[in-house]
């Protein structure tokens, strides 16, 4: 066990369903966010063609206000799409913040769209991995990656799995961090802070389903220098260690807008061959891969504004000075 990922030391559980209450957000700092929470509602009811255009229109004006956002995509595509000319890139960073748009209108469609009209807007293909991977009875592990379209992406879980577990980062917006949650309890009941990794192990030997995504997380020592198209990052190699100690069947879980708006479609991979094995960097190179491979498919749906690159050490450094 001492290579297994270092289990937190607080007591902090699955996050309950009996908090998601937002009442208690009456003072004033949290109108705007409140304001959020009725687009949100509104939006939801359109059908999805208003829905698409709307979405669009929003990233141009979300493009001009996060301009911090805005440099940080512009570096990553330039560390990542180098053989693009500049002209090609700021396209792409265009098409990007209409995609950051649309994720507003999707996080709308995938918390309160009824299973029946998501089922009609979602694809899904590979279910039979799922399936055979739950009749092994020994868990699930579906690795993914933040999308744009993470919202919808799983938001048809509850469908495909009646056991669902996510992993959960605290928001720092107390009221959006509930709205977060409040969303997602309608496929997910439970959701595991990241850090709690004896939560997560517990949750696959009783052979449940938990969607992970390690591209933006962190974990120190758990953690080695691979390249992410190319550019060194340091990256996060848990998920084959997690996968080797319980025993769980990891699957590739994708996702993406289709490029006529005329709905998405979710991917579920067999078994990565070989996976988990005694190295976990050379492990997470294959998924990684298997990521850079999907992302080229719709470069503009990947989540372009987290800062991919920080925490390197010397001589590469933080790329975002």
């Amino acid at each position: 066990m001492s290579s297994a990922p270092s289990a937190d030391n607080s007591s902090a559980g699955p996050l309950a369903s009996g908090d998601l209450s937002l009442a208690q957000f009456r003072a004033p700092r949290y109108w705007p966010t409140w304001l959020l929470w009725l687009f949100l509602h509104a939006v939801a009811r359109l059908p999805l063609s208003v829905q698409m255009a709307l979405g669009r229109r929003l990233g141009p004006i979300l493009a001009r206000i996060r301009k911090r956002d805005r440099a940080v995509a512009r570096r990553n595509l330039e560390l990542c799409f180098g053989d693009l000319s500049a002209a090609d890139r700021e396209q792409l960073l265009e098409q990007h913040f209409e995609s950051v748009g649309l994720s507003l209108v999707e996080m709308a469609i995938g918390w309160f769209a009824p299973l029946e009209r998501l089922g009609r807007i979602v694809r899904v293909e590979g279910r039979e991995h799922l399936d055979g991977a739950l009749a092994r009875g020994r868990g699930v592990l579906l690795i993914s990656a933040h999308f744009t379209t993470l919202e919808v992406g799983v938001s048809i879980l509850e469908d495909l799995c009646p056991r669902i577990a996510t992993m959960y980062r605290t928001q720092r917006n107390p009221m959006m961090d509930v709205m977060i949650r409040r969303g997602r309890s309608r496929f997910a009941s439970v959701q595991i802070p990241r850090d709690n990794v004896r939560e997560l192990l517990r949750r696959l030997k009783a052979n449940d389903v938990v969607a992970y995504m390690p591209d933006q997380t962190y974990l120190g020592n758990q953690s080695a220098m691979l390249p992410f198209f190319g550019e060194p990052a340091m990256t996060n190699i848990v998920t084959s260690k997690l996968a080797r100690i319980s025993g769980a069947a990891a699957l590739p879980y994708f996702f993406r807008r289709l490029p006529d708006d005329s709905g998405y479609v979710v991917e579920i991979g067999p078994p990565i061959p070989g996976f988990p094995s005694d190295d976990p960097e050379a492990d997470t190179r294959e998924f990684v891969a298997r990521l850079e491979d999907y992302i080229r498919r719709a470069p503009e749906q990947y989540l372009w504004l987290y800062k991919k690159f920080k925490r390197r050490p010397e001589p590469y450094g933080n790329p975002y000075r």
